[in-house]
């Protein structure tokens, strides 16, 4: 897996999607933080990425605008895109997927719905150890 972009406003949602990450052990080299939409396109455009996870409510360029400028672009489509966000809206999260988000989380991200999506191979009985 290339790099992970972790877009949220809030400080604190990203500190622990990226201890969550870290502790299915994503090397915290790889991981990329941004603080609103335009910070995670420019990462994306500057890096090499294979997954972005998103909040949608952020200042500058929110999550929605993002997916879709990602998924309208042939070099950036084929990335990942994993929303946490507070919603709890099935039309909005059908939208979503729609437009091309792989998963859609609640937050607080939890760490075995995270295991999940990132590890392919995951099992019930090997949730708190690495992918």
């Amino acid at each position: 897996m290339d790099g992970i972009v972790v877009a949220d406003d809030s400080a604190l949602a990203r500190m622990i999607i990226i201890k969550s990450l870290e502790m299915l052990g994503i090397d915290s080299a790889r991981i990329i933080e941004a603080s609103n939409g335009q910070e995670a396109l420019v990462a994306i455009k500057h890096h090499s990425v294979s997954l972005l996870v998103t909040d949608l409510n952020m200042p500058k360029m929110d999550g929605e605008k993002l997916i879709r400028w990602i998924k309208a672009s042939p070099k950036l489509n084929s990335i990942s895109i994993v929303v946490v966000s507070s919603m709890g809206n099935p039309a909005k999260e059908r939208q979503l997927k729609e437009l091309g988000v792989d998963y859609v989380l609640n937050k607080p991200v939890k760490l075995v719905e995270l295991k999940k999506v990132i590890c392919p191979d995951y099992a019930e009985d090997t949730k708190y150890s690495t992918c």
